[in-house]
């Protein structure tokens, strides 16, 4: 047994050193607010044995050590109270940070839009698509065989002059291809018949930029070749592109021309869209405006590319898409596809 002095002496170090643990203790931490208070107030927590140890204090002793331990639990109790509404009041003060003040004005944000480039392009492909033709890609520098030879280009023949091609270094069998009929045979080399397939691209050709014509443009070129592909299904695939594109009142006419790659050619016009036929800068007053060429691919090509002549047959078709956008949109100057004038692309932010 301890002497009464000693439990005493004991008692009381054992208080002052759990009072100086309470007075420091800080935190805004509602879980470590809690620990703290298991620690001394719980069921086994500190001040609560020295309650249980205080039954072996003498009588003589209890009531100076009896109110160290009152004042203790509510120093504690206080302690814990105190530090839970400050946690509160902190957390209050944080959401009210967090919540946006309905008062300030918005930080307006432009809503960008696709370039009406795009947005023909992607249209065209999914006309197309609707009745069977798959897309296809392929370089934009391209070699001499592919964007002339196979094509029915020959070595200085005549027809190379109606595209002013743009050269890479000098160097005549390779170039930036000036239509994406090189698609065409590329997927003509590594496929057998039946194909269908459109290649829309960017191409190149030095022309003087105006109005009505660039260096660089948009090219959609389709191809479908098979057993007994007719005229006949050249025109109506045309016809249902023209309507579907501008509209079931749109008139069509074809007009004889002439294509290296494709016997007999032919070009596609529409009524303009711009004048409804009446006549406009647009059409050079004539109501028509020419959108595409077209025509049955001419047998030396199909030989070329290591398909049957005799057993297949086929046609093709081209279309610049800045010209078909210029009318669907009634843009009468191609050279605003290329500017990036924001003026501009800000009214096709709601077309998709």
């Amino acid at each position: 047994m301890i002497e009464s002095a000693s439990k005493e002496i004991i008692m009381i170090d054992r208080i002052d050193t759990i009072k100086a643990e309470v007075e420091s203790f800080e935190s805004l931490n509602v879980e470590e607010i809690e620990q703290f208070r298991i620690r001394m107030l719980g069921r086994k927590g500190l001040i609560t044995n020295l309650f249980k140890d205080f039954k072996e204090v003498p009588a003589e002793q209890k009531k100076e050590i009896g109110q160290k331990l009152n004042q203790l639990k509510v120093l504690a109790n206080n302690k814990v109270e105190e530090l839970n509404q400050k946690a509160s009041r902190q957390k209050e003060a944080d959401q009210k940070e967090d919540k946006p003040d309905l008062t300030m004005p918005a930080n307006f944000v432009e809503p960008g839009s696709r370039h009406p480039i795009s947005i023909v392009r992607n249209q065209i492909n999914s006309i197309f698509a609707r009745i069977g033709y798959v897309i296809s890609e392929g370089p934009e520098i391209e070699n001499d065989w592919h964007n002339f030879s196979a094509l029915n280009f020959p070595e200085n023949h005549p027809a190379r002059d109606m595209q002013d091609t743009f050269f890479i270094e000098k160097t005549p069998d390779i170039t930036l291809r000036t239509h994406t009929s090189s698609v065409q045979v590329r997927v003509m080399e590594n496929t057998q018949p039946p194909v269908r397939t459109i290649s829309p691209g960017r191409v190149f050709r030095n022309e003087a930029i105006s109005a009505r014509a660039h260096c660089i443009f948009h090219q959609v070129e389709g191809l479908y070749v098979d057993e007994d592909v007719s005229f006949a299904d050249l025109k109506q695939t045309l016809y249902y592109f023209a309507r579907e594109m501008f509209g079931s009142e749109t008139k069509t006419r074809f007009r004889p021309s002439f294509f290296p790659f494709t016997e007999p050619s032919a070009e596609m016009d529409i009524s303009c869209t711009l004048c409804g036929g009446s006549g406009c800068t647009m059409c050079k007053y004539s109501g028509w405006v020419e959108i595409l060429g077209c025509g049955m691919v001419d047998p030396n090509v199909l030989d070329n590319c290591n398909i049957d002549s005799k057993k297949y047959t086929g046609f093709a078709f081209g279309m610049g898409i800045e010209r078909v956008a210029a009318l669907k949109y009634q843009i009468n100057d191609l050279r605003l596809f290329f500017e990036n004038d924001v003026r501009f692309l800000k009214q096709f932010e709601a077309v998709l």
